[in-house]
Order: structure tokens, then sequence, then C-alpha cells
């Protein structure tokens, strides 16, 4: 069914301009100080902006290594890395090295560090009421469904060996 394909790709390349523009706004949003802030305040926390970032990407991710964890969000490993160590300094994480590679040292949640993200992750699910107030639960459970498995999605093509390249000529996983 030839034609079949076609007929979704074309409605696919119609429709990921949108789609993108929506992520852009998601992520644009979501990376503001300011929403951070509200973020941290309303879980009564005192922590810094990007520690609080990094902090919560270890929860969702660790155990991760430093270099990992600076290209997953898109910064230096040196900066991460120093930022990784104030948050073993807090207690809020711990180091460990990797089982399969003696020189990555993995950072993992502590259970003070858990604490602290099991408040944001409380004051984010507050915070959201407010914009899925008028939301049919359904609909709110097959966003989270449909972006659970996009999200899959685009890290198993990341992974495929010789994905392609974000611009020609440049190695890197393939780009939306």
């Amino acid at each position: 069914m030839a034609g079949s394909n076609n007929m979704q790709d074309t409605h696919i390349f119609a429709r990921m301009r949108e789609l993108h523009g929506a992520l852009i706004t998601i992520a644009s949003v979501m990376n503001r100080p300011r929403n951070d802030q509200r973020l941290v305040a309303a879980a009564g926390i005192r922590l810094d902006q990007a520690l609080f970032r990094l902090l919560v990407a270890i929860e969702r991710m660790g155990p991760i290594g430093v270099v990992e964890l600076a290209e997953r969000l898109g910064r230096d490993y040196t900066t991460v890395s120093r930022q990784v160590a104030k948050l073993e300094a807090m207690e809020l994480i711990t180091r460990r090295g990797n089982a399969q590679d003696r020189r990555i040292r993995e950072a993992l949640i502590a259970p003070k560090g858990k604490d602290m993200t099991d408040r944001l992750d409380q004051a984010r699910a507050r915070l959201a009421r407010e914009a899925f107030r008028d939301w049919p639960e359904r609909d709110v459970d097959e966003l989270v469904r449909l972006m659970s498995r996009f999200a899959s999605e685009l890290e198993r093509m990341e992974a495929m060996p010789g994905a392609t390249p974000a611009r020609p000529g440049m190695a890197g996983p393939r780009r939306l």
C-alpha cells in the first residue's frame, strides 16, 4: 500500500511545523527562570536554578555520568561537573563508579535529593491543575500517553547506528 504511506507522509509533513512550534513553546515556557522560581517557591525549597534543573535531571535519568548528563542538557561538561560536585556536597546526590566502565562516575539521587524532587513533583502537579483545569481526564491521559510514546521514539531514533546527521556534512543525531 504505497499510496497509504504517501498519504501519511503528506499528513505528517503538513502537521510537523505546528508540532515543532508547540514543542518550542513548551520548551521555552519550561526554561524560563521565573517559572523555575515559581516552582521552587511552591515546593518550599531553596535551591539555585541551575542546580534545581540538574537535580531533577539526575533524579529522572540517573544513575548517569556527567558527560552524558551535560550532553542531554546541552550544557558544557566542565560547568555540569562543578554543579554536580555542589549537589554532592549538599548531600542531594551521590556518586559511584559505573559497573561497565571504571572511568565513568555516575550521579544518582540521594535520599535528601529525592525528598526535594518529590516536593517539586507535588508542586508541579498543583501548578499543572491550573493548565488542565478545563481538560477532561481522558484528554490529559491521552496527552501523556502520546508524548511518552513520541519521546521514546525520538530516543530510539537517536540511538540508531548511522542516524541521519543534523545538517549535511555534520555528524550527529537526526533532528526534527
